[in-house]
């Protein structure tokens, strides 16, 4: 029977990169122009890598991460959201499927999958890491929730999952108020499991970098450089550790430890799929995704003056135009003035 041989090279990938090597399978997000951020297509994609990885009995662990040194993933595709599901919310329950999918394949993948953050984890970025067993973390990176900033919520895990894994309060801090969550204190607040130095200054590694330190390093000036081989190296320690145990007892242990993270996530992510579809057709994500898409502040307060972009649909026009905006002075179907 080879029903569930791995069939990943008969895949054609586009924004994943996904090698087997040694009984590790890497799939590595491949769109750093757009800082890692994952399309509808990308979704699809990371589904079957990692059920791929799933079925193959010769892969021991899964190691996940993304291209470049400046993110691991930042989420959805705001452009594509702007530009697509603003406008069809009834596709944004599709999309929220995929989304589900994706990460339900790493919660159920059968093996450890381990986050290796490359760069920042921001919004559905930092869902995704929260999704994997094991976190290593480059110093010169950060983590972070964006959703009440940019129209949306974060209910594809965040909000089920953080409370759990850095208690209440903290969690709130980052749901309500986003702040940027540093290397350090991702770890000390127990959203990692390491975090190795990765910023050089002639080829030493430096730790506690300064942001001005770290600007210079992404850019490679006066000396300073990104090196993940630290990450890369508590990674291979991680990997070696977990090739030493039976992979039976591993799955079901990684099964069980689950039970609260899945009866939380299965309570509540139907609701949050047709919740975020039908408030993607409202005015909050239209002002969040504009103003990310036009790379100016969102107007925070015309939104607490009205629900409506220009006033609800009440105003008639003779031509049988209906349930115009009561902040139009024109009819939009004839132009004449109401």
């Amino acid at each position: 029977m080879d029903d569930f041989k791995p069939y990943a090279g008969e895949l054609e990938f586009h924004d994943v990169l996904y090698s087997k090597d040694d009984g590790v399978a890497t799939v590595t997000l491949n769109r750093p122009k757009s800082f890692n951020c994952y399309s509808t297509r990308t979704l699809k994609e990371l589904i079957l890598a990692f059920q791929d990885a799933s079925w193959d009995d010769t892969i021991s662990v899964i190691v996940f991460t993304g291209q470049g040194t400046k993110a691991f993933c930042t989420g959805g595709d705001v452009k594509e959201y702007d530009e697509v599901y603003t406008k069809k919310p009834r596709e944004y329950w599709k999309y929220m499927g995929l989304f589900r999918g994706y990460l339900e394949s790493i919660m159920h993948a059968g093996k450890p999958v381990i986050a290796r953050l490359n760069g920042m984890a921001v919004g559905g970025g930092n869902e995704s890491q929260l999704a994997c067993d094991l976190t290593v973390m480059a110093e010169h990176t950060w983590l972070g929730q964006v959703g009440t900033s940019v129209g949306s919520v974060a209910c594809g895990g965040a909000t089920q999952w953080l409370p759990l894994v850095v208690g209440d309060k903290r969690a709130r801090e980052m749901l309500f108020m986003n702040p940027k969550i540093s290397s350090r204190k991702a770890l000390d607040w127990g959203l990692v499991n390491a975090v190795e130095p990765s910023v050089t200054k002639e080829g030493d590694f430096i730790e506690n970098p300064s942001s001005d330190q770290v600007k210079k390093a992404q850019k490679g000036l006066d000396g300073y450089a990104i090196d993940l081989s630290k990450v890369d190296a508590r990674i291979a320690e991680y990997v070696a550790n977990l090739k030493n145990k039976f992979p039976e007892c591993l799955r079901y242990t990684k099964t069980n430890t689950n039970t609260l993270k899945d009866l939380v996530w299965n309570i509540t992510v139907p609701h949050a799929q047709d919740w975020l579809s039908t408030h993607f057709g409202g005015v909050e994500p239209y002002e969040g995704m504009r103003a990310f898409v036009e790379k100016r502040p969102s107007d925070f307060e015309k939104i607490r003056k009205s629900e409506f972009l220009w006033g609800p649909a009440e105003k008639e026009c003779g031509c049988g135009a209906k349930g115009l905006p009561s902040e139009f002075e024109h009819c939009g179907k004839c132009g004449k003035a109401l």
